[in-house]
């Protein structure tokens, strides 16, 4: 049984940078994108100001964007009509106001190697500002605490995951950090420091917090640019033979198997990680949808 994983806490700079995805070792296992300080991120809780959302689908089928602004950076939602709840809330807002997400994290990787990162929301909420206050401090404390843990596992000299465990490092910790390094190289310290930094001059803006950054700088990017041979080659492709597959598979009209899918998926090219970001994209466009966690059915129009 598939258990629901736990929502992070992490300001949007370090979740955009990101662009290493990885797919636990257990069939039918989430996917996870792993950020620079080794974050095996697969759901998030984030608060900030909507400043602005836009259906770009119609009444009948919403399709909604949003952008929320958190301490340095801004996280994008995707919001459609398989997600009604969070639809409805979206649709209700008026921009711009305070709201807290919760939702699983999406990438999209264009054809000219960029990774885009964005949160499907499973609710929206409108909230006070101090519950906003409340989420940035938990917001700093946990990536206080990421940096901290990347320093020990780099002062262990070692990426691998035997040797981090060894060092008192939890299984997921330990393959994070070895994802994380092993992807991104050491990680800069100062864009996270300058974040903390500027998410504690905004709780306490009477206070003298000076971490040695001046407000303009160290910005912290919202795309990245990756090796254009990890690019997907040709994502229409993909999606034809994915819904082709699931067509096939889908023999008795409750939806295609995901273990089946996965594997004929493997079978023609298509990695675990492409299918759940390719299955994703699918359901964004309503093309196909979810009739329960282990399956995957074709919307016939």
């Amino acid at each position: 049984m598939n258990t629901r994983e736990t929502a992070w806490r992490l300001f949007a700079g370090e979740l955009n940078s990101s662009s290493a995805s990885v797919k636990g070792d257990e069939e039918m296992s989430p996917a996870y994108l792993v950020t620079r300080l080794g974050a095996m991120v697969n759901r998030v809780l984030v608060a900030g100001v909507l400043t602005e959302k836009e259906n770009i689908g119609n009444e009948d089928e919403p399709l909604w964007r949003g952008r929320i602004q958190d301490v340095g950076g801004s996280f994008f939602i995707n919001v459609g009509k398989f997600q009604p709840e969070a639809a409805s809330a979206i649709a209700e807002l008026e921009v711009p106001a305070f709201v807290a997400v919760v939702g699983k994290v999406k990438t999209y990787t264009a054809d000219d190697g960029r990774v885009f990162v964005s949160v499907r929301p499973e609710t929206i909420v409108q909230v006070q500002e101090d519950v906003r206050k409340q989420w940035i401090l938990s917001a700093a404390v946990s990536l206080w605490e990421r940096l901290i843990r990347m320093k020990k596992a780099i002062a262990v000299n070692s990426t691998s995951e035997k040797d981090l465990t060894a060092a008192g490092f939890s299984v997921e910790e330990s393959k994070g950090i070895d994802i994380a390094l092993n992807k991104y190289g050491m990680p800069d310290s100062s864009p996270y420091v300058k974040t903390i930094q500027d998410a504690l001059r905004m709780l306490l803006p009477d206070s003298v917090i000076d971490f040695g950054f001046p407000e303009d700088v160290g910005g912290s990017p919202d795309e990245i640019d990756v090796d254009p041979e990890q690019s997907v080659a040709n994502r229409q492709d993909m999606e034809d033979t994915i819904l082709r597959i699931i067509t096939e598979l889908d023999t008795d009209g409750r939806g295609a198997p995901r273990d089946e899918v996965e594997r004929r998926a493997e079978a023609e090219g298509i990695s675990a990680t492409e299918l759940e970001e390719i299955s994703d994209i699918l359901m964004d466009n309503g093309m196909v949808y979810e009739p329960d966690l282990k399956r995957l059915k074709r919307i016939d129009y």
